[in-house]
């Protein structure tokens, strides 16, 4: 628990002076302005929940995948890596602990997006189930901690973090159903979406905002907690794995 307290506030004390891992935060005004424009334009006011739901998702996947592609690489550019995986504590505490504080900071998107469209759209957003729309943000949260840390264990091999940040956007947009959903894309890629947690995330999110009762709620919380508890064994297996492969070879700054 310590280590993980001391990697939380690591990652505070670099986003202080690093706001620029937070970059995709100035991104959702714009990207809520879009989808709220298309909206109105299109004379559809109950996808209004959607419209702003759209780009807190994209900012949360985003800076998750960004800042924990930079976390591996800023440390390895800083000649620090060696020293923080040569210490006696363990490293996937402190790795998750800077997670943690990267994907809290990164929900602060949905905040952003709902004031958007109430002082620019004068939209307001109601919430007909509360104690859903908390559970299945605290769960998307969980579980897109547990995958960043399969992507930052899969960067250490890498020689540049950048090549799957570029290739893991949009096409898990898609998957997940953050823009539209899942529903509406084509049958053969439902067994792609439904191993996604995106799409059981935006889905809940989505049906918490409608007035109708929300369908199998438990089942769908079960499998969205079930991918997060996947996620976040893979990453503890492959983080360990990667660890003792570039041990062994002596080497860590190319792996």
């Amino acid at each position: 628990m310590r280590t993980l307290l001391i990697g939380c506030w690591y990652q505070l004390l670099v986003l202080r002076r690093s706001p620029a891992d937070l970059m995709a935060l100035f991104v959702v005004p714009v990207n809520t302005t879009v989808f709220l424009a298309i909206m109105q334009h299109a004379d559809r006011p109950d996808l209004a929940g959607h419209a702003v739901l759209a780009p807190g998702l994209m900012a949360l996947w985003a800076i998750s995948l960004v800042t924990c592609g930079e976390l591996i690489d800023a440390e390895r550019w800083g000649g620090t890596l060696e020293a923080l995986v040569a210490v006696p504590a363990r490293m996937l505490p402190l790795l998750t602990g800077r997670i943690v504080v990267v994907v809290t900071a990164s929900l602060f998107a949905f905040v952003e997006s709902y004031f958007v469209a109430l002082v620019f759209f004068d939209v307001s957003i109601s919430v007909p189930h509360l104690g859903v729309f908390v559970v299945s943000m605290l769960a998307t949260g969980l579980a897109m901690a547990c995958w960043a840390g399969v992507m930052a264990s899969v960067f250490v091999l890498a020689r540049s973090a950048r090549i799957f940040q570029n290739a893991l956007g949009f096409p898990f947009f898609v998957l997940g159903g953050v823009i539209v959903p899942v529903s509406y894309l084509p049958d053969w890629l439902r067994p792609l979406t439904n191993v996604v947690f995106l799409s059981w995330s935006s889905d809940l999110l989505r049906d918490a905002l409608n007035p109708a009762p929300v369908q199998d709620f438990g089942f769908r919380l079960l499998v969205l907690l079930l991918l997060a508890l996947a996620g976040g064994g893979l990453g503890a297996y492959l983080l360990s794995a990667v660890l003792r492969r570039v041990r062994s070879l002596g080497t860590l700054t190319y792996a």
